[in-house]
């Protein structure tokens, strides 16, 4: 049972008081803190529940105008207009450019992927900071980027060389040189500030020297494209190396840029134990002492954050470039209440509390003297979940405030504005202008905002199979808005305009011929699920220029506003029953397979089978899409609550048989009566009144339940 401390009139989990004070809090006292945070808990509190009681009202309004006109053609314009009456949609802002300062340039003005890690897990964490650098090599060894898979206990010369060609082929588009190919070098050196290389008995250079960065004192080469590195790595010694021409042992890319470590909808924190497990990682990470031993392969490891790259410069002097992704704290959003504070015997909002602390966690890296997450002395904070222009505006006042306790300079904190909620998209100028001079990141979800699409068109008609919604004629007019109103912001250069995850953490070949589609629409970063991904994902943005691609973007059309208002609907659409049965059980065994695992054993976000066996990446998001789609069905009579039920029941053993290997893992079948099934059916069967669909509330109160027993 929770034991709470009194601080400032407030109700304090006292393992979580002792973190904050014992080891968070610098430059501001104990009292200090508490008084400021008990303040502004009574002052913001009920602004907060204004907010959410404002969607309440939205919604009902919505639905309202839907039942009104059930059996009608849809009509857009009219629709549109009912909006703008209701204030849902708002008149877009006199042009503005955003004024963020202090921005560091794997932000600001370098393209690259972006990792999206549950902080509560300190392994994961390290992994996706350390992602900056990835081995080219090991990427497409160990994935099916290239075709087949090694053979034998030992390495598989013959995969081997399919590598080095591929890797080599790369440096060949990416890095030409000014004669001959890098698949025949037999020597590099560096000499008078220029690169030389010898490659079938002759001597070149790189076809553009400028892309010379640099070289190490063991021979290494830097090169760079696209303000990306890339280091050819030399080793005589090693397997690879010792037959190679050149001693090249390695070619390693500058990856993961950028990190964004999650305290929301990847990770299971529902009380305050869990919450701080997520503070004190992220601390650890701030500080740049966290450190994760573990057993692997039979050993114990211990892994800790990377130090930063050396090498010299073309003319041999000493160059220090960072060795760590740049992190960003997700923190949750405005809806949820945690037990950790309470203020007058009741929970107080979760996302004011990652504010508070989060921020005072990463004070500790404005004073580091080296191996610093921020160069440019900036926090960064990714505020996920919210609902238009007054949401932002109030994330921006909620920040000012935490800034104003610790003693921060105003705009210390740099706000990312997840762009997954409809009544963000249809006015996202708006959202953005309202945190004008802390924004420094955009980014479509194209899977919460599909929940979302869902819930705001609960009441307007069966939706589209799940399988066609990429297909939908809002999906585009959203992902092509979000890059038109961030470069109408001024975003390019000062910011990151982002695309959504890979969710096929297994699928390299096909992420490496499909994701190139993210910068290629004008997006500077895009998520990916893992550090071989970031890897992968980095030589797309070897090809694609996207700053300039960017100024290209600026004249085109923007995306219609009315086609992102169309709601996903079957339009009187018949399926057949084998197409409905097929549906239910894809979405069943989805939701299952992700919730048992939620709640039975707090994992918030994982490689989930789907009912082919292919591995999925979900997470609270995928979750809230398969949820909604089936409350959408069974309301509008496409299926019925036993069909519903009975593919629970079917699907659950299939569950149960792909987890057989998990020793913690507890079957669901043939009692279907624990929690976890609960809580599945319950996100159907409840998903219509859900606020805004979000599967926080079920999931959160089954997981408090598993807890306690």
């Amino acid at each position: 049972m929770t034991q709470y401390v009194n601080r400032s009139g407030l109700s304090v989990a006292a393992p979580l008081a002792a973190l904050i004070e014992n080891e968070m809090l610098i430059d501001v006292s104990p009292d200090a803190f508490w008084d400021g945070y008990a303040a502004l808990l009574r002052d913001l509190m009920p602004v907060n529940a204004a907010l959410l009681k404002k969607r309440e009202t939205l919604q009902g309004q919505i639905d309202a105008w839907h039942l009104d006109r059930k059996g009608q053609p849809f009509d857009a314009a009219a629709y549109r207009s009912f909006l703008t009456e209701i204030g849902y949609l708002v008149p877009d802002p006199a042009p503005f450019t955003i004024d963020t300062q202090n921005v560091d340039a794997e932000i600001a003005t370098i393209a690259g992927p972006q990792l999206v890690v549950p902080v509560m897990n300190a392994r994961f964490a390290l992994n996706a900071t350390n992602a900056r650098w990835g081995s080219l090599y090991d990427a497409l060894y160990g994935t099916d980027a290239i075709e087949g898979s090694a053979t034998g206990p030992g390495y598989d010369a013959a995969r081997g060389a399919k590598v080095i060609a591929w890797a080599r082929a790369h440096l060949d588009k990416v890095a030409p040189l000014a004669g001959g190919s890098w698949s025949g070098v037999t020597e590099m050196a560096v000499r008078n500030g220029a690169l030389f290389v010898t490659t079938a008995g002759l001597e070149t250079g790189l076809a553009n020297p400028a892309q010379l960065a640099g070289y190490t004192e063991g021979g290494n080469i830097m090169l760079r494209v696209h303000d990306l590195l890339i280091e050819v790595v030399v080793d005589r010694s090693s397997a690879i190396g010792k037959d190679d021409p050149a001693g090249i042992s390695d070619i390693r890319l500058e990856s993961a840029l950028t990190a964004i470590q999650d305290c929301e909808d990847s990770v299971a924190a529902v009380d305050a134990e869990d919450k701080c497990t997520v503070y004190a990682n992220w601390l650890g990470l701030m500080k740049g002492d966290l450190t994760e031993t573990f057993i692997k392969g039979g050993k114990t490891m211990t892994r800790r954050l990377n130090p930063d790259v050396s090498y010299l410069d073309p003319q041999g002097q000493p160059v220090t470039h960072p060795g760590r992704a740049v992190l960003l704290a997700r923190n949750v959003g405005h809806l949820m209440t945690t037990d950790a504070v309470l203020l007058d015997g009741q929970e107080t909002p979760e996302g004011m509390l990652d504010a508070a602390v989060t921020v005072a966690a990463a004070m500790h890296d404005l004073k580091r003297a080296e191996n610093r997450n921020s160069r440019a002395g900036s926090i960064y904070i990714v505020k996920p979940k919210m609902h238009g222009p007054e949401e932002v505006a109030f994330a921006d006042t909620l920040y000012g405030r935490v800034e104003d306790i610790l003693g921060l300079p105003r705009y210390t904190v740099k706000l990312g504005v997840m762009d997954e909620e409809r009544r963000t998209s249809a006015n996202l100028l708006a959202c953005i202008a309202a945190v004008k001079n802390r924004c420094v990141f955009i980014n479509t979800g194209f899977l919460d905002r599909t929940g979302d699409e869902i819930h705001t068109s609960m009441q307007a008609g069966p939706v589209n199979p799940k399988g066609e919604m990429k297909d939908a004629v809002w999906l585009s007019a959203y992902e092509d808005g979000n890059v038109d109103a961030g470069l109408a912001a001024g975003m390019a250069g000062k910011g990151q305009i982002g695309k959504g995850m890979w969710a096929k953490p297994d699928d390299m070949a096909e992420m490496l011929d499909v994701k190139i589609g993210h910068p290629n629409a004008g997006a500077n970063t895009a998520w990916v699920p893992s550090p071989t991904a970031a890897t992968l994902h980095a030589t797309h943005y070897h090809h694609v220029d996207v700053p300039a691609l960017q100024e290209k973007l600026k004249t085109r059309e923007v995306a219609s506003r009315d086609a992102l208002l169309t709601p996903p609907l079957m339009f009187g659409r018949n399926l057949s029953d084998e197409e409905v049965q097929r549906e239910l059980d894809n979405s069943c065994q989805s939701i299952l397979g992700y919730v048992v695992r939620w709640v039975d054993q707090g994992v918030g976000c994982s490689k989930v089978p789907d009912i082919n066996d292919v591995a999925l990446m979900e997470d609270r998001a995928t979750l809230r899409i398969s949820s909604q789609y089936l409350a959408n069905w069974l309301l509008h009579g496409i299926c019925s609550a036993d069909e519903i039920e009975a593919s629970l029941r079917r699907m659950a053993p299939k569950v149960d048989a792909q987890n057989a290997g998990d020793p913690e893992y507890t079957p669901m079948a043939p009692g279907f009566d624990g929690v976890a099934f609960q809580a599945a059916r319950d996100l159907i069967f409840k998903g219509a009144e859900q606020p805004s669909g979000y599967t926080e509330p079920l999931l959160h109160a089954a997981r408090r339940a598993a807890k306690a027993s």
